[in-house]
């Protein structure tokens, strides 16, 4: 089974948007969660399988998907991979943009 793992993370602020890029080895996985918003998810490198809402997806980069709101969604990496989730938001502190992404 997967390992949990705390990804490398590289934040990336434009006007109005964010990028969180992930680095997640294969055979880890970046936890299940759900966001109150559409947003976009681009797998830049490797091949993952994507949860949502109990259906699995597999993925080969370059891929970029869709995750509506409301959908719980967990990535598995199967291959090394570099993984983009983009996100509408004007905030621009690392330590605070998860705080806003994820209400908590």
């Amino acid at each position: 089974m997967s390992l949990e793992f705390d990804p490398c993370t590289v934040h990336h602020f434009a006007a109005g948007v964010y990028a969180k890029q992930m680095t997640l080895p294969a055979n880890h996985y970046a936890v299940k969660h759900m966001h109150s918003y559409d947003h976009l998810s681009i797998l830049a490198s490797g091949k993952v399988s994507v949860d949502v809402d109990g259906v699995t997806t597999m993925y080969t980069a370059p891929a970029c998907i869709t995750i509506k709101a409301g959908q719980k969604h967990m990535i598995v990496a199967h291959e090394d991979a570099t993984w983009f989730c983009i996100h509408a938001t004007d905030e621009t502190d690392e330590s605070k943009v998860d705080q806003v992404l994820f209400g908590s």
